[in-house]
């Protein structure tokens, strides 16, 4: 594909990946404030992620072969439009926990298509590049999805034929989700990679177990995954971890709170940034010294009591893990790409990313449930960066030594 082209396709997908992500964390918000209105019990909270994560997990096996089987620009497209509808059900008056789950099983198979369409549309040199360019978009959508969704339950914002706030909140995701279908819908149509993916459904669960296998005994592979599987499953349980440190210890209002998770989004972004232009796809491995440091500044997070230096902090670790996340994610991409199908590769990444994700705010719901103090929450995830992080350069220069 020529320049110009690559770059209208790329500008497409990561329009259509922001717009997406901004209202998957806006709509998170918007959803409380309706679980709220209906006097839910407090668990149904977190619940809200949960169901979002566990068709991540249960579908792994189908969705990357969903990303082979068709042409993966129409996947974005399909996957988009059914985000768009599990909003449009949830402002109709469905539970927010089932339009959680139907928003996670279209944004489960969109996940591969958009990733796997990258190394069809360009080549090796670029893949860095262009996937600083994806995760600007969505860890930035991500974060500041959050502070946008609590401007938007704000009742100074409410559109008053609407509703409620939370209703009128709804109603403003559902414009985002409509804003991401019309920029996926600008994705040349390319050529499905395994039209037969989904001919022997019986034994995809076979395959996708041997995928899993396969990427993880690649030693970059194995690296990058587990590497992108402990950001995102961290960034999960921060997102909930920064706004109670706000609050409880900060003293802030719960929008200012959420404001706070934009140091950290542009801290990423910057590092995101950073790694384009500064680690080549040779040198990917070479970071993993920096998870370090972002355990480090996690551990520190508890004795800072300012909102300035708390931005600081939050700036800092995402500068980090946005130096770190992207050369990884480029790394295992293309380590996928050329031991299975991109759709494929992208699914195994998807499932062990959002399981880890699952694993870790289950762990911090129990540690919730039983009293252990945000204080202690918050220094437990930032130790468990730093082992993991040991463990993956142990490994990491018994490969390299070897």
């Amino acid at each position: 594909m020529r320049l110009a082209g690559a770059r209208r396709t790329l500008a497409a997908l990561v329009l259509a990946q922001f717009f997406g992500a901004l209202a998957d964390s806006a709509l998170l918000i918007a959803a409380i404030g309706l679980l709220n209105e209906r006097a839910a019990p407090a668990w149904m909270t977190p619940a809200l992620r949960v169901c979002f994560y566990v068709s991540y997990v249960l579908l792994g096996a189908f969705a990357g072969a969903v990303a082979d089987a068709f042409a993966k620009s129409r996947v974005i497209v399909l996957t988009n439009v059914l985000k768009l509808a599990g909003c449009a059900l949830l402002l109709a008056g469905l539970h927010p926990l089932l339009a959680f789950a139907l928003i996670g099983f279209g944004a489960s198979a969109h996940a591969p298509a958009r990733y796997g369409i990258l190394p069809e549309l360009l080549a090796q040199e670029q893949l860095v590049a262009a996937n600083a360019w994806m995760e600007i978009a969505t860890v930035g959508a991500m974060l500041g999805g959050v502070a946008l969704g609590s401007v938007l339950v704000d009742p100074a914002f409410q559109m008053a034929f609407i509703g409620t706030p939370a209703r009128s909140a709804t109603a403003g995701t559902l414009l985002l989700f409509a804003c991401a279908v019309a920029a996926s819908l600008a994705v040349p149509p390319v050529r499905a990679t395994a039209p037969h993916a989904l001919r022997d459904p019986a034994r995809l669960v076979g395959r996708f177990v041997a995928s899993c296998r396969t990427l993880w005994s690649d030693p970059g592979a194995g690296r990058s995954l587990a590497a992108t599987s402990l950001f995102w499953a961290v960034a999960a349980v921060l997102q909930f971890l920064v706004l109670r440190w706000g609050t409880d210890v900060l003293g802030l209002p719960l929008a200012r709170a959420a404001l706070l998770q934009g140091a950290l989004a542009l801290g990423v972004i910057g590092g995101a940034v950073g790694a384009a232009r500064l680690v080549p796809l040779h040198k990917a491995l070479s970071v993993m010294p920096l998870g370090l440091g972002v355990g480090a500044l996690i551990v520190l997070m508890p004795w800072v009591t300012t909102a300035p230096t708390a931005a600081l902090v939050l700036a800092g670790i995402g500068l980090l893990a946005g130096l770190l996340l992207v050369p990884m994610n480029a790394l295992l991409q293309e380590r996928g790409n050329s031991l299975m199908h991109a759709g494929q590769s992208v699914a195994v990444q998807n499932f062990f990313e959002n399981g880890a994700a699952f694993a870790v705010l289950l762990c911090y719901g129990l540690l919730s449930s039983t009293g252990v103090s945000l204080f202690a929450s918050i220094a437990a995830v930032g130790v468990l960066v730093m082992a993991a992080t040991m463990a993956g350069m142990r490994r990491t220069g018994a490969l390299v030594n070897g």
